[in-house]
């Protein structure tokens, strides 16, 4: 069972796309309309990583408005018997258009395209935006930390500070995509197929008389994955009995985690302690409040550090905990719109966008009308669901996982700072910037 399998529902989403539907119903306004996603600029943010397509595909397929959620709309006095009849029929008929999970998108991109009936593709609209942003926010957050410690091993801790259940699933998925090896999220290993990882937490060290004596338990239900959290009271004397216990017992220590302290200064101990005891294939994982800027520290400066969990700053996105992105009305019933307002304005039409590569490096990417062709460049909107149904979909997560770091490999090295803020701005064809053009002045004309 797929996470969002039995997951219906209509009724998230704000409520004015209600009450819009029912004027669009009442005044016959029922044409095809197009809406673009797209993210606008930041300037923490030189790229971003997409993910959350396979979720918002789910949800599509599952929308339906049940009995109780008609009766709970009729309760609120806002909407009229016939729009509640056409509702109990409600299904999703459209089109939707997207980039594949684990491409490297950029800001004015539209990385999604929903082509459907006005009332169908305006109802998504929450949804759409609660689940694409952050799985957006995480992913490129997770490929961020990736970026500057590619041989290390990174791992989802932070299911528990997330925000919502939700948050914590959403997460777990779109690190995995960022390039984390695994979780400790035991659902989403479940319903994603993740590694999930894991061993014991200060209060289990807490629980014994002493410290030895809670790492000869573990160890002796868990001999072949001791992974021992050696900073409860003092991180050199928790190595020690570690080591102490692995030999009394003639085991292995697949490794050490330290929570705390300065971590540089600590693992280098740390590791001397395990080499001169024999124990040099044990590998030393650091967690607490972890990031992409800390683990960027740790590798120049070599700390003997193989494994990071990062929980707080990644699920939250701490040092951009929002994505500033829209879902705007680009054409309807085959006339193009757009919105002027200041520092807002949007790109009207159905579109296309381009991928234009150089020794395998992206050079620029090209936004288009629909129906252009851009010479040497990649589509990157494909059809995913065409008049309602499925027509493709993400393959399994450790092929978007593997896509990721090939997609990576193709961002030019500018881009990849964490600190210096580089970004690309996609070039507008010279057909979609006139017709542009000509429908703002048609509009301010009017």
């Amino acid at each position: 069972m797929r996470f969002t399998d039995c997951r219906n529902l209509p009724l998230f989403t704000d409520l004015y796309e209600l009450t819009m539907a029912q004027v669009y119903f009442e005044k016959k306004m029922d044409k095809t309309a197009v809406f673009n996603f797209f993210i606008r600029p930041n300037n923490k943010r030189n790229y971003f990583l997409f993910a959350g397509l396979d979720l918002l595909i789910d949800y599509l397929l599952n929308l339906k408005f049940t009995e109780d959620d008609i009766e709970f709309l009729r309760s609120t006095r806002k909407f009229k018997e016939e729009f509640l009849n056409y509702l109990r029929n409600f299904k999703f008929t459209g089109n939707l258009y997207s980039v594949d999970e684990g491409e490297i998108v950029f800001a004015n991109e539209p990385i999604i395209q929903v082509e459907a009936p006005i009332i169908q593709a305006q109802i998504i609209e929450t949804f759409f935006i609660n689940t694409i942003q952050i799985s957006i926010l995480v992913a490129t957050k997770a490929l961020r930390c990736y970026s500057v410690a590619p041989d290390k091993m990174l791992i989802d801790f932070g299911m528990r500070r997330a925000h919502g259940t939700d948050a914590g699933m959403i997460a777990a998925r779109s690190s995995y995509i960022g390039g984390f090896v695994g979780t400790s999220n035991v659902l989403a290993g479940k319903e994603f197929g993740i590694p999930i990882y894991g061993t014991m937490a200060h209060s289990f060290v807490m629980a014994h008389d002493t410290e030895e004596k809670a790492f000869e338990n573990f160890a002796s239900v868990y001999p072949e994955n001791t992974i021992f959290l050696i900073d409860t009271y003092d991180t050199l004397e928790g190595v020690k009995n570690a080591i102490k216990v692995a030999k009394k017992k003639g085991i292995r220590i697949k490794g050490v985690r330290i929570d705390s302290g300065d971590l540089l200064t600590l693992s280098r101990e740390v590791r001397r302690l395990l080499d001169i005891n024999g124990f040099r294939d044990s590998i030393i994982l650091a967690s607490g409040g972890i990031n992409e800027y800390k683990i960027k520290e740790l590798v120049d400066k070599k700390a003997p550090i193989d494994a990071f969990g990062v929980g707080t700053e990644l699920v939250t996105s701490a040092d951009t905990p929002y994505l500033d992105c829209a879902y705007k009305l680009v054409e309807y019933d085959g006339k193009p719109k757009m919105k002027l307002s200041s520092k807002k304005v949007t790109v009207p039409y159905k579109k296309q966008f381009y991928r234009i590569f150089r020794n395998g490096k992206i050079l620029k990417d090209v936004v288009s009308h629909f129906d252009e062709i851009v010479e040497n460049g990649v589509k990157m909107l494909k059809l995913y669901i065409k008049d309602g149904e499925v027509v493709r979909r993400s393959p399994p997560l450790q092929e978007i996982r593997e896509k990721t770091l090939i997609n990576f490999k193709t961002l030019p090295d500018t881009f990849k700072s964490i600190t210096q803020h580089m970004t690309l701005s996609p070039e507008i064809s010279q057909r979609l910037l006139k017709s542009t053009e000509e429908l703002k002045k048609a509009i301010r004309g009017a």
